[in-house]
C-alpha cells in the first residue's frame, strides 16, 4: 500500500502525540489522560501493592498464553492430516489429565499467597486517625467529617460554562474533599437513594455505596496534590456527572482548613479533633495573635 503525503504526515503526527503522552503521563497521573496506558500513578501504599500484583499477574498471564499458543501450534503441525493419514484412536491420557489439573491448581495457590493478604490489607485500618463519611446521591456526593465536627456538605460537578483556571472538565467539583497526607483515614461509604460507587484510581479504592448500609475502606495518601475519581456504578441518567475531587494537603494545612470550616461555634467540652495540635492550642494561638494585633 502506497502512503500519500497527507497520510504520512497524519501517521507521523499520531506517533509524535503518542510519544508525548507516554512522556508526560506520570505528571498527569492524578486524572485520566488521552491514550493512557496502564494504571494511574499510585498515591497510596495499597495502590502501589495493587500495581505490583497487577504486574506479576501480567507476567503469569503472558506465560500461560504463550504456552497454550505453543501447544496449539505443535498440535496443528504434529497431528496434521499429511503427517497422520491414519489418526490415532485413543481418547484419554492419565498423565496429561493429571498435569492439566494439578498445574493450574498450583498456579492459583501461588497467586493466593499474594492476593489474599492484599485483600485483607485493603479492607480496613485498625486504628484510623480520622474518619470521612461519603454519601452518594443522584447525582452528586455528600461528605462529612465527624471527628472534626464538619457537617455534611454537597459536592457537585463544575459545569462547562463555569470552569476556570486549572479545573478539569467533567472531573472538577465545586466543593473538593480535603484530606491530609501521611494519615490513616477511615472512609465510610453509603447512599441515600440508589447504588453508587466511590472510586479513586490513584488510591486503589472502589467501594460501593449501598442504601441502608455503610461499607468501609481506608486510605493513606503519600503525597500532596489533586486527585480525581468518578462514580463507578451506573446510577441513572446523571451517572457520568458524579466526579470526585480530593485535595491532599499537609497535616498542618488540614488543621488550618478544619479551623476555618468550624469557626467559633465549638463545644469546648467536645472540640474538633486536630492532627498536629489540640483545639486549645489552636484557639490559644489565635487569641495570642488577636491580642498582639490589638496591642
Amino acid at each position: 500500500m502506497v502512503l500519500t503525503a497527507a497520510r504520512t504526515r497524519m501517521l507521523t503526527g499520531s506517533l509524535i502525540m503518542l510519544a508525548a503522552l507516554l512522556v508526560v503521563g506520570p505528571a498527569l497521573a492524578s486524572q485520566p489522560t488521552p491514550w493512557g496506558i496502564g494504571f494511574q500513578e499510585a498515591a497510596s501504599p495499597i495502590k502501589e501493592q495493587i500495581n505490583a500484583f497487577h504486574n506479576v499477574m501480567l507476567v503469569i498471564i503472558f506465560l500461560i498464553a504463550a504456552l497454550v499458543l505453543a501447544l496449539l501450534v505443535f498440535v496443528c503441525f504434529r497431528f496434521r492430516e499429511k503427517a497422520n493419514p491414519e489418526p490415532a484412536k485413543f481418547t484419554h491420557n492419565t498423565a496429561v489429565e493429571v498435569l492439566w489439573t494439578v498445574i493450574p491448581f498450583l498456579i492459583v495457590i501461588g497467586i493466593s499467597f499474594y492476593s489474599v493478604p492484599l485483600i485483607f490489607r485493603m479492607d480496613r485500618v485498625e486504628n484510623p486517625e480520622m474518619t470521612l463519611v461519603v454519601r452518594g446521591y443522584q447525582w452528586h456526593w455528600g461528605y462529612e467529617y465527624p471527628d472534626q465536627q464538619i457537617d455534611e456538605f454537597l459536592s457537585f460537578m463544575v459545569a462547562d460554562d463555569d470552569i476556570t483556571g486549572d479545573q478539569v472538565r467533567l472531573l472538577s467539583t465545586d466543593a473538593p474533599v480535603v484530606l491530609p497526607v501521611d494519615t490513616d483515614i477511615q472512609i465510610l461509604v453509603g447512599a441515600a437513594d440508589v447504588l453508587h460507587s466511590w472510586a479513586m484510581p490513584a488510591f486503589g479504592i472502589k467501594t460501593d455505596a449501598v442504601p441502608g448500609r455503610l461499607n468501609e475502606t481506608w486510605v493513606r495518601i503519600d503525597r500532596e496534590g489533586t486527585y480525581f475519581g468518578q462514580c463507578s456504578e451506573i446510577c441513572g441518567v446523571g451517572h457520568a456527572y458524579m466526579p470526585i475531587e480530593v485535595r491532599a494537603v499537609s497535616r498542618e494545612a488540614f488543621d488550618q482548613w478544619v479551623i476555618d470550616q468550624v469557626g467559633d461555634d465549638v463545644d469546648p467540652d467536645n472540640p474538633p479533633v486536630l492532627l498536629t495540635m489540640t483545639w486549645d492550642e489552636a484557639v490559644g494561638g489565635d487569641r495570642q495573635l488577636a491580642q498582639v494585633a490589638a496591642d
